[in-house]
């Protein structure tokens, strides 16, 4: 008998796929459940107290994807055109405040 090893992996719900990432680079061999408690984003920006640093650590959390990978701190992950897109022009908006 095969035993299957997981790992549960808890975070918010916007650095899944960074954790992800992590954890196949760290854990290869492993299934990687991520998971997160349900919160609305309204509920979460009320949370945190200000729209403006939400977006800020959305912005910063997507270019770590690749910025991660790139240091060798992460699988590389495939960053679709419209995320790219919708990243440029957020950052060309000023929410950098959690940029590398």
């Amino acid at each position: 008998m095969v035993l299957k090893r997981r790992v549960l992996i808890m975070s918010r719900p916007y650095q899944h796929r960074r954790a992800y990432a992590t954890c196949r680079l760290v854990w290869p061999e492993v299934e990687v459940v991520c998971a997160s408690n349900p919160l609305e984003l309204d509920d979460y920006v009320r949370g945190v107290g200000d729209a403006r640093q939400v977006v800020d650590m959305l912005v910063g959390d997507t270019q770590r994807i690749e910025v991660y990978a790139e240091r060798g701190f992460a699988i590389r992950q495939e960053v679709p055109d419209e995320v790219r897109a919708a990243f440029e022009r957020l950052v060309a908006a000023g929410y950098t405040s959690r940029l590398v």
